[in-house]
């Protein structure tokens, strides 16, 4: 009876004889105490938490629990698939200055974009080809100060978290702080959720990187960065054109100190399609509030932006498609195109930079771009100025890549079939450029569209042009050289 009993036990995996460590069935919880780790905040737990991964992916899977405490982690922990990371309220994982993570994998494609998107296994956290992994509850990782936003040396993290080509992957309630140049990056992923991850990494750079990925439903999330928030990208870092798709974001709080809030790019190799984003607001952006360029060919459509708020960004809203190509695949010029703005409401802190939809040129148009209920307001400043073509860098996507608008408001260049209904601009202080100009384009429509006027302004719509233009239910003074009206 009593060897019976032991057996069960032993197959049941409750105890393992002569390893002195306790362990569970499949679904079973693994606290990481249980292999060692001491949760002080001194000693490397790093091997532990390995420990109890392992053991967890051994037997089918399971939840690694960290309880209340301050866990150091001075080497790369490598995941496992079906194995969740449970941080309880109060623990918390800290990076290390020792200089003892993995070194930087070889990337044959790393002439393809940045340094920090070439290599994956500089990070806290990585993995590859996993399946079923996630990090769930209340606790933090917090790179400490200790990560690289650069570009690291042997021995030096600049992750946080690291993934390639994941299938099932659950970010929940938990916080990452400094994450040196990425708090969590992800490439070639899908099937992703994500619900009240919270990012705090204005210290040091990016917040969350979601690259070449499919399948993605963010609810909740609240992201502080210093240079990008919330980014979506498709590069050639696995070698290979991805896809890009079906993601769902809403209720998100976001804020970038340099640079984008919510980007597409500048990395555009594989095409995007199929983006909702809701109930989000902006709260900083030196940059773009709302970005969408496409640099390296990608096509980007049926993309859809609904209740929206913005401040302090310097340009509210960004579209360019640029002409930089850096993929590995021959590409051509992108395009962007289907996407939708509804109840949009924005301002922004730079004078220069004017909300902008910019084509690469007449072949390259970013084209069916409707804005229904999009209200900005712009600093405004500015006196009367030329209304000819502004400077451009082609392969540059940053908003000053372009020279300072001659309108205080819209500016669209190669641009076709672009709406605004119900929707208006206003400066802070009062401007000598008209509201919007619209150059070298076709199919453009104001429709019920208001806009403040500087006293000094020699007109408020001005077409460059256009082919087929339209201002209807306004009392904007139009002004048009070379182009028809078709309402």
């Amino acid at each position: 009876m009593k060897r019976s009993l032991l057996i069960s036990l032993a197959v049941a995996g409750l105890v393992v004889a002569g390893t002195g460590i306790s362990t569970a069935a499949p679904g079973g919880v693994y606290d990481v105490k249980d292999y060692g780790a001491k949760g002080n905040g001194s000693a490397d737990d790093s091997s532990a938490v390995t420990k109890a991964i392992t053991a967890a992916n051994a037997v089918g899977g399971g939840t690694v629990r960290f309880t209340s405490g301050t866990y150091k982690s001075a080497h790369t922990v490598h995941l496992k698939s079906n194995v969740t990371i449970q941080l309880d309220a109060g623990a918390t994982i800290t990076g290390s200055g020792a200089d003892t993570y993995d070194k930087p994998e070889a990337n044959p494609w790393d002439a393809y974009q940045d340094y920090g998107h070439s290599h994956f296994h500089n990070a806290m956290f990585t993995g590859d080809k996993l399946t079923n992994i996630g990090f769930t509850g209340a606790g933090t990782i917090d790179g400490g100060g200790n990560l690289i936003t650069g570009n690291p040396k042997s021995g030096e993290a600049d992750k946080i978290l690291s993934l390639t080509r994941c299938d099932g992957l659950t970010l929940s309630g938990i916080k990452l702080r400094r994450g040196g140049h990425f708090a969590a990056l992800i490439n070639g992923c899908k099937n992703v959720v994500s619900d009240h991850l919270t990012i705090d990494t204005a210290s040091d750079r990016d917040g969350w990187n979601i690259i070449s990925t499919t399948n993605v439903t963010i609810t909740n999330a609240s992201i502080a960065a210093n240079d990008d928030a919330l980014v979506f990208k498709s590069d050639y870092a696995l070698g290979a054109k991805l896809p890009n798709g079906n993601v769902t974001v809403t209720g998100a709080k976001l804020s970038a100190v340099c640079c984008n809030a919510l980007m597409f790019g500048s990395e555009t190799c594989g095409d995007f399609t199929g983006y909702h984003f809701s109930d989000i607001a902006i709260t900083g952006a030196h940059k773009s509030g709302i970005g969408i360029v496409s640099m390296d060919g990608a096509k980007i459509s049926d993309v859809h932006y609904r209740n929206i708020t913005m401040s302090g960004t310097y340009s509210p809203v960004m579209m360019k498609i640029g002409t930089r190509k850096r993929c590995g695949n021959n590409p051509g010029v992108g395009s962007i195109s289907g996407i939708t703005f509804d109840n949009v409401t924005g301002t922004h802190t730079g004078s220069n930079f004017s909300p902008t939809i910019w084509g690469a040129d007449s072949g390259h148009r970013v084209s069916d771009v409707t804005f229904t209920g999009v209200k900005l307001n712009v600093p405004g400043g500015n006196g009367t100025m030329s209304t000819g073509v502004p400077s451009n860098n082609a392969t540059d996507y940053n908003p000053k890549s372009i020279g300072t608008r001659p309108s205080y408001g819209w500016y669209l260049h190669y641009a076709a079939g672009i709406r605004f209904v119900d929707s208006s601009v206003e400066f802070g202080k009062d401007d000598g450029r008209p509201a919007s100009i619209v150059n070298n384009s076709s199919d453009i429509t104001f429709d019920h569209f208001t806009a403040e006027r500087g006293s000094e302004s020699p007109y408020d719509l001005g077409f460059q042009s256009v082919a087929g233009y339209c201002v209807k239910n306004s009392a904007l003074r139009v002004n048009a050289t070379g182009s028809t009206s078709d309402c």
